[in-house]
This record gives structure tokens, C-alpha cells and sequence, in this order.
């Protein structure tokens, strides 16, 4: 695997809406730094729901990209959805909560699904597109900086499975919506969760 792409955003304005939007993304050339927020000058401009150290980054795999490129019939340059990196090889459904992904220097550790929003609706011309992303279960991937540093394009990227307990992203988006028992909130309460998320499951949020 390897890092195919680093992207960064400004703030914008959606087509027909009011409020400024980080979502535009467009991928940079040189190393870029990343701290325990993120990547240094990315926007984000929602921060009750974007942002924060356990959402520092969205990272999205080629393989799920080009999945999506082939569904929507168009090509999608990297940052369509908003992310930050692109690594290559990578399907979004194999990561759990957990799993850490190095490059160079760089530890991060994948904290929960980017679950769909009315931006991201927005940002593909498309108002039913929330719905057909949680269908689809291919949730993008937030998270944490475990090791600041900097990032290059071309750099090799590994993928360390969790040991224990594996909570999938994917398990985590398809739970949207719907009643969950005792069993299935400590399940996912046993991994490392963003604050978010685990706020949802502890009823807190």
C-alpha cells in the first residue's frame, strides 16, 4: 500500500446554501504536517460535527473510490468526498475501529464511519445521495493522530489489524437508525470510539 493522495480544503459555499463548507478538498504536492487536529491549514468549519482530535482525519481507500467512480458512472478526482488521504489498495469494509495505518513517521488509528450527511448530498448534486451511501456500507474512515508528523504522497503506508474485538466500520454505519440491544452497545463500546459515537451508544450525546 501506499499513500496516493493528501488533500486540503478552504472554506467554501455550497451551491444554494448559506454556510461555509471545508468538503472541497484538492490534493497538494510537497509534504504536508499533520497534528493532533488534523492536517495543518485544512478547513473545518463544522465543528459539532467535524473535526476534533478523533476526527482529525477522513481517510478513504482507492478500491472504494473506484467502486464508488464505477456505481455513480463518472470519475471522482481525489477530495470528492472530503478526504484528506487516499491510500491505495485499501477497501474501506476491511477497517475496523482500531486498526492503525503508518506512514512515514505518522500512526493513525481509525475511530469510527463518516456517516452520511445533507453536505455531502450537497457536494455530489445529488439530495437522495445520504441514503444511497448508507446502503451502499462503505462508510469513509475517521481518525486520530496516535504520532504527528509529515506526510508525502508516494509514501508507503501499513495497515495493522486490531487484536482482539473487531468492530467494523461498516457495522457501526448500517447501525444507524434502528434500535440496538444491550449486547450489540457494549460490543461497540468495547473498541477504541470516537467521543461521538460513543456518546451515541452511551445515550450522553
Amino acid at each position: 500500500m501506499k499513500l496516493l493522495a493528501i488533500c486540503i480544503g478552504h472554506a467554501e459555499r455550497l451551491p444554494g446554501k448559506s454556510y461555509r463548507t471545508g468538503i472541497y478538498k484538492t490534493p497538494v504536492n510537497g509534504p504536508v504536517l499533520i497534528d493532533e487536529l488534523g492536517l495543518v491549514g485544512d478547513a473545518v468549519c463544522n465543528k459539532k460535527h467535524h473535526g476534533g482530535p478523533d476526527q482529525a482525519i477522513l481517510l478513504e481507500g482507492s478500491l472504494t473510490l473506484d467502486w464508488w467512480a464505477a456505481e455513480l458512472g463518472r470519475d471522482l478526482p481525489f477530495g470528492t468526498f472530503g478526504e484528506n488521504i487516499v491510500i491505495e489498495g485499501l477497501d474501506n469494509r476491511d477497517v475496523a475501529v482500531g486498526d492503525r495505518f503508518h506512514q512515514g513517521d505518522v500512526v493513525l488509528e481509525a475511530t469510527s464511519p463518516r456517516s452520511p450527511c445533507n453536505t455531502l448530498s450537497a457536494r455530489m448534486g445529488d439530495p437522495g445521495f445520504s441514503r444511497a451511501f448508507l446502503k451502499a456500507g462503505r462508510p469513509g474512515i475517521y481518525c486520530r493522530v496516535i504520532k504527528p508528523g509529515a506526510l508525502h504522497a508516494g509514501d508507503s503506508v501499513r495497515h495493522d489489524f486490531r487484536a482482539g474485538e473487531r468492530v467494523p466500520l461498516h457495522d457501526l454505519l448500517a447501525s444507524m437508525g434502528r434500535k440496538l440491544s444491550e449486547a450489540e452497545k457494549t460490543r461497540f463500546l468495547s473498541v477504541p470510539l470516537g467521543r461521538r459515537w460513543r456518546e451515541r451508544f452511551q445515550g450522553t450525546a
